[in-house]
């Protein structure tokens, strides 16, 4: 089993993130099957492909008179844009304290990261595979008040429950 690793985005509340200096890693997860990828760093070019998704991750409330110090998601969000030659960025979205409503400090589950972009690139570069299964886990239900990947019209909990 692979040790967990995360990477702390401290002192830093932005609505989004990006990882490019994890790109050696998915590399190294495609590199059966895709040759070489590359990062695009200009996160508002237009893809030719797109999908959302979520990864995991822990966030901190910073605010200290706010009585919420911390929470896990299994749920936050995701966008995996791909571009010509094998090229991909990934957009992760932040989430919002439920007591106080500020931008939250994240902490990215590196391992769910790399293994959500690896899978779409070797899926939009046509290698056979099967979907991954996920255990299922009992959660409150999605705030999408909270939840910055639904705010920017990404977010699948908030696309879903759209469609139902």
């Amino acid at each position: 089993m692979t040790k967990k690793r995360s990477t702390n985005l401290s002192c830093e509340t932005k609505t989004s993130f990006t990882f490019p200096h994890l790109n050696q890693e998915v590399a190294d997860a495609v590199s059966d099957h895709i040759t070489s990828v590359w990062f695009n760093r200009k996160i508002n070019q237009e893809s030719d492909q797109r999908y959302s998704t979520f990864v995991m991750g822990r966030f901190t409330c910073d605010n200290g008179g706010c009585s919420k110090a911390a929470w896990s998601s299994g749920k936050v969000t995701i966008v995996i844009r791909g571009y010509p030659d094998n090229g991909y960025n990934a957009v992760v979205y932040n989430q919002r304290c439920k007591a106080c409503k500020k931008l939250g400090t994240l902490t990215l589950d590196e391992n769910s990261y790399v293994e959500r972009v690896a899978y779409r690139l070797k899926k939009w570069a046509g290698v056979d595979m099967e979907r991954p299964v996920y255990s299922k886990k009992e959660t409150p239900p999605h705030k999408r008040e909270l939840c910055e990947g639904c705010k920017s019209g990404y977010c699948e909990a908030s696309l879903y429950s759209a469609r139902i």
